[in-house]
């Protein structure tokens, strides 16, 4: 844990070095010289809490006047040890000896979608809370002669669908036989600001099931109406399918949404770097508020579908 904290917070500082040496700009300018990424990301980056997305990185990198390829390098040494801290082998207990294990329950009721890194190293279940609690009651009356951890999703707070990030019980990797992916409804839930609803109107780009060469990329645009009576300002889509692995599509962690008044349509622009292997990218966002929580966890995610030739 120490050298993944080690490797964090120095890549942090290599990006805090960098925007001092071109005069320290607000993020709010830089996140207006991207175009295609929010203050706030830009602004988490940096303080080193968590190991931005090669996305990020490279919007940040951009945004100061840098290459982002001459970051490349350093940002994936530090993944590297991101992605392996704490995967080395578990003692098998005595015969006869009872291991003290903790319980751990995350059902997930402050409405987050898990960011890049949060949900690395979890097995994650698809439990409902009651029955999640029920087994947490049963471990601590064995003693925790065995291990239990049990990760109610976050999706079913933040309005999943049932495909879950990597590690789930649903199929890890669709293909592109799966595709289209049908979604299911999340279970009904208020929108985090009474008053705020959001309504889908269209895929303007790529389509569900649009064929894109590998190592291409592309630009994916939703439109999306303000159907509600709360303006969003600072909104933007949040990536819940972390962490990005290198077969998949590659995206921005966070996807800035225009400040869009009530009644008013809005286009939302995400660029995709499609992997170089073939097959289906099924990648999902979530709405979240100026704050970082979810605004309408009752509303499935928004989504794109790529098959990859």
């Amino acid at each position: 844990m120490r050298a993944q904290e080690e490797a964090i917070a120095d890549f942090a500082a290599a990006l805090r070095e960098l925007r001092k040496s071109v005069g320290n700009p607000p993020f709010r300018e830089m996140s207006g010289r991207s175009g295609a990424i929010s203050h706030t990301t830009l602004h988490e980056a940096t303080k080193g809490n968590r190991l931005p997305s090669w996305g990020t990185t490279a919007e940040f990198v951009k945004a100061c006047g840098a290459d982002p390829a001459a970051y490349r390098e350093r940002w994936e040494s530090a993944n590297r040890v991101v992605g392996s801290a704490g995967a080395g082998k578990t003692a098998t207990p005595a015969a006869g000896t009872i291991e003290s294990r903790a319980v751990h329950i995350d059902i997930g009721s402050d409405g987050e979608v898990p960011r890049a890194g949060e949900a690395e190293g979890r097995a994650w279940f698809r439990l409902s809370r009651p029955v999640a609690l029920a087994l947490a009651t049963a471990a601590v009356g064995m003693g925790t002669a065995i291990v239990i951890v049990v990760a109610v999703d976050r999706d079913s707070q933040a309005g999943g669908d049932g495909l879950k990030p990597s590690g789930s019980l649903a199929k890890a990797t669709p293909s592109p036989a799966d595709c289209p992916v049908r979604a299911s409804n999340p279970p009904p839930a208020p929108p985090r600001h009474r008053g705020d609803a959001a309504r889908f109107i269209a895929d303007i780009t790529l389509p569900d099931c649009s064929r894109v060469g590998a190592g291409k990329t592309v630009t994916k645009v939703w439109r999306l109406k303000n159907a509600g009576k709360v303006p969003w300002e600072g909104y933007s889509l949040r990536r819940i399918d972390v962490p990005q692995r290198a077969d998949q599509c590659q995206t921005i962690s966070d996807v800035p949404i225009d400040d869009t008044r009530p009644g008013k349509m809005v286009d939302i622009r995400a660029d995709i770097t499609t992997p170089r292997k073939p097959g289906l990218c099924y990648v999902r966002f979530k709405m979240v508020d100026a704050s970082g929580k979810v605004a309408f966890p009752g509303s499935r995610p928004v989504n794109f579908q790529i098959i990859v030739q």
